[in-house]
């Protein structure tokens, strides 16, 4: 089976903008009604902890990832943004083969910061919430190599 298969109809492959995520998925986007983006995921193995189902880590990356990406389309003017705060609960479990969805609400854009709630859902079964608080930051120039430590 290949990775594309099994995909929900109107969903398409999500091309990441950095390199984090192209290890959390395949992902995938399909347009929501509210001018963002709905994400999803075929949980494979690679995604899950050591009782077999979906790690948290994992869970609060795709959270991360949606509202971040929700928050730059619904932004006007767009302007590059980072995470100040997530406030994640973890309400039931996702097992490989599952498909996980994030949908995502913007409730406020200010001069600064940005906040907004996510649910990633299993079918109509939500299985962690989160919201999430980002703030503008400077844009970085491309391939602008990041010291360490």
């Amino acid at each position: 089976m290949s990775p594309d298969d099994n995909i929900p109809d109107g969903f398409v492959p999500l091309v990441p903008g950095g390199t984090w995520l192209t290890h959390a998925g395949p992902l995938y986007q399909k347009d929501a009604p509210n001018g963002g983006v709905v994400i999803g995921l075929r949980l494979a193995q690679k995604h899950t902890n050591m009782r077999g189902i979906a790690h948290g880590g994992m869970l609060v990356t795709l959270a991360d990832s949606a509202l971040g990406r929700n928050m730059h389309l619904t932004r006007k003017p767009s302007a590059p943004m980072v995470s100040v705060n997530l406030s994640t609960d973890f309400l039931g479990a996702a097992k490989v083969g599952d498909w996980l969805e994030a949908h995502v609400q913007v409730r406020k854009h200010g001069a600064r910061l940005s906040f907004a709630e996510c649910e990633l859902r299993v079918g109509e079964k939500v299985v962690v919430r989160c919201s999430g608080v980002f703030a503008v930051v400077e844009p970085v120039a491309a391939n602008k190599e990041v010291p360490e430590g």
